[in-house]
């Protein structure tokens, strides 16, 4: 009798330690509950901010765009030159740059009307479509100050061929510079004359016609200043390689390269607003590019890494988000960010 309580004790304890969750299934809860959570956020649309709507008379110069577009940039110029941005931060060597005069041509028209693209235009507007795989067919439509600069006179006497399209006159200065007064303050320019008769000889509304365009025309979400967008795979890819080139890490990631398009746009106020989103082939590929992105911006803008200390301050305002098939990432930068090194003591 006096055996029987210590004979009880091991089986008691053997009973408790069977009774204690092990760490095995603890493990599949935790990663059960884990996996869940990821694939519902990966597949639950998130708030995204209220795209602003197209200027009536920019819809319509875009719906007469010809064919389909594998990027079209846009630039509200007198808006974003009457900016604050644009007045304290933005550097005379950038005011008084020399614009669009890569080509020779257009650089002698410059030179000899004295026309300057920075002063004399006010908006801007280029479509482009790739010929082949080393070339670009574009089309441009500047609106601004062409009156006494560009006249009907000095064009005919200049340029080497006309053609007429739409009750219209093009005019020719080299292979790749075509030039159309459409309208008092609208000229076209194009390396193409097919891309001209398409334009001023519209068949059908290009919103209807390019479906992708028009959808990520509507990603942009500031539509006044600056905005792009990428149809293009290639076209895309090499923005991508642009915008992260500073960042080793960042343009290494793998899985950020199967990007499909691309849309950003940019509002010059007191600051300026970024958004720009990223389109993925599907929502698996979306959540890795965001989440590796988030990390690389995280860990390069930490401190003790080689990244520069102002390309540090500028990845910690930059917020990544993954939406369905998308990426977004958008930053809001006011002016005193530029400004505030300089008013610094020893600056």
């Amino acid at each position: 009798m006096d055996n029987q309580p210590e004979q009880s004790r091991p089986q008691e304890e053997k009973s408790k330690a069977r009774k204690k969750p092990s760490l095995l299934l603890i493990t599949v809860i935790l990663g059960t509950i884990g996996l869940v959570a990821q694939l519902l956020w990966v597949n639950w649309p998130k708030a995204v901010a209220e795209p602003e709507k197209l200027a009536p008379g920019l819809q319509s110069v875009i719906e007469r765009l010809p064919g389909n577009s594998d990027a079209l940039i846009y630039a509200g110029l007198k808006d974003i030159k009457a900016s604050s941005f644009w007045k304290e931060v933005i550097p005379d060597s950038l005011k008084t740059m020399e614009w669009l005069q890569s080509d020779p041509a257009f650089r002698q028209i410059i030179d000899e009307t004295g026309f300057e693209p920075i002063r004399d235009l006010d908006t801007l507007l280029v479509a482009f479509q790739q010929q082949n795989t080393k070339r670009q067919k574009y089309l441009g439509i500047l609106w601004g100050a062409f009156d006494d600069k560009l006249p009907e006179t000095y064009l005919d006497e200049k340029s080497t061929e006309t053609r007429q399209y739409g009750g219209q006159t093009c005019y020719a200065f080299s292979d790749t510079l075509w030039v159309c007064r459409h309208s008092r303050r609208e000229v076209l320019l194009s390396n193409s004359p097919q891309l001209l008769r398409g334009y001023l000889e519209p068949a059908n509304s290009f919103l209807v016609r390019d479906s992708t365009t028009a959808s990520l025309i509507d990603k942009a979400i500031y539509k006044s200043h600056f905005w792009f967008t990428l149809s293009s795979t290639h076209w895309t890819l090499g923005a991508l390689q642009s915008l992260t080139s500073g960042n080793k890490d960042v343009k290494t990631l793998g899985n950020l390269n199967r990007i499909q398009q691309l849309a950003l746009s940019l509002k010059f106020d007191e600051g300026i607003k970024g958004y720009t989103e990223w389109i993925y082939r599907n929502r698996t590929s979306a959540y890795f590019a965001s989440t590796f992105l988030w990390a690389a911006i995280k860990l390069s803008s930490t401190s003790g890494t080689r990244t520069a200390e102002p390309a540090k301050a500028l990845l910690k305002e930059l917020d990544v988000m993954q939406n369905l098939e998308s990426v977004i990432v958008k930053t809001d930068l006011p002016v005193e960010f530029f400004l505030k090194e300089e008013e610094e003591p020893g600056y």
